[in-house]
Parts: structure tokens; C-alpha cells; sequence
């Protein structure tokens, strides 16, 4: 199945570019999705959400289901 590099994580990656967390729901990974979708919202009051978003695409771009 797909891995790091494959098609599903680019996208993946590309989705949590537009909104934080959204790449992880699409990898069917809804509690960390809301995790960084929060904690995105809630840094961008205090201008740091970027270190978060940054951390969502790249969290979705490597990630490796297990199986």
C-alpha cells in the first residue's frame, strides 16, 4: 500500500497545505487531524499557528501505515 512518496501522502500533504489536519483525515486519521487543526487555530491567535501547519504537511507527506 502507499507509503512515504506515494500519491495518497502528496495529497495528503497538499490537503493539510490548504487546512491544517486535513491531510490526516484523509488518512483516516481523525483524532490527530483535530489535534492539529486546534492547535493550529488556537497559535495562529499568537502568530505561530505556521509551526503547527508546517508540522501537519510534513507529518502527512511521511507517513506510514502500518501492515
Amino acid at each position: 500500500m502507499g507509503g512515504q512518496g506515494s500519491t495518497g501522502n502528496v495529497i495528503a500533504a497538499l490537503a493539510s497545505f490548504f487546512v491544517p489536519g486535513l491531510g490526516q483525515l484523509i488518512q483516516g486519521r481523525p483524532v490527530k487531524a483535530f489535534v492539529m487543526f486546534v492547535l493550529a487555530a488556537l497559535l495562529w491567535l499568537i502568530l505561530l499557528g505556521w509551526i503547527i501547519h508546517f508540522w501537519s504537511i510534513i507529518d502527512a507527506a511521511l507517513w506510514k501505515p502500518n501492515g
